[in-house]
């Protein structure tokens, strides 16, 4: 197996490219069309054919060429909100590359169609545990989604699964289910209405759009 994480100091957004390099075949995760050289290199090098292009969430108010971007890497393009030549990430949905299965998990909150990714012992769950971190969405659009998508979906998960974030700015990068239920500052040791009350007195800053 070849794993890559993809990290943008300027803005702190993460990418991951995952292939099985028996069958030469990947998938990139949140990959941004503003790297589509890089991107493109990368699977040139390594002699691997993308299968699929896989997006937890996306912000295209900040560059609406991104989706036909992303179309030029040549694989279906897969996230939770309908879009032109993009299929929609059902839960449950399993995708193959190689010999390697990613589970597809709907996970609404921080956007409206969030969805995370399974694959062995990891999560790539986007801006989810962000909360008020992420520079392009402030606040969560769907609060008592999120509530839930963390509490019936993430914190559900093994103690050891792996947690990789879309995300990096004021924490790491990766964690584990057993750190952000026991010590994440919005969800560990508050009840739901707690964990509204905190966010309805976030500040909204501008330039926040609802995307999916």
């Amino acid at each position: 197996m070849y794993f890559r994480i993809l990290h943008d100091e300027t803005g702190g957004d993460l990418s991951y490219l995952l292939a099985d390099m028996d069958a030469r075949e990947a998938i990139l995760i949140d990959p941004h069309g503003r790297d589509l050289a890089l991107l493109s290199a990368l699977l040139s090098e390594c002699d691997l054919r993308l299968r699929w292009v896989l997006r937890t969430h996306h912000h295209d108010h900040l560059n609406p060429q991104e989706p036909a971007q992303l179309a030029q890497l040549g694989a279906p393009l897969v996230q939770g909100a309908a879009a032109p030549g993009a299929r929609i990430g059902v839960d449950g949905d399993i995708l193959s590359f190689g010999n390697e299965l990613v589970r597809v998990l709907a996970t609404p909150g921080h956007t409206a169609s969030c969805l995370s990714f399974a694959w062995r012992d990891r999560l790539f769950c986007g801006g989810l545990l962000a909360v008020d971190a992420c520079p392009h969405q402030p606040v969560p659009l769907l609060p008592e989604a999120l509530w839930d998508s963390v509490q019936q979906r993430i914190f559900t998960l093994a103690d050891e699964t792996l947690l990789f974030a879309g995300h990096e700015r004021r924490s790491r990068a990766v964690s584990t289910v057993q750190e952000q239920r026991h010590w994440h500052p919005f969800f560990a040791g508050l009840s739901r209405d707690a964990f509204l009350a905190r966010v309805a007195a976030l500040p909204v800053t501008g330039g926040c759009a609802p995307d999916s």
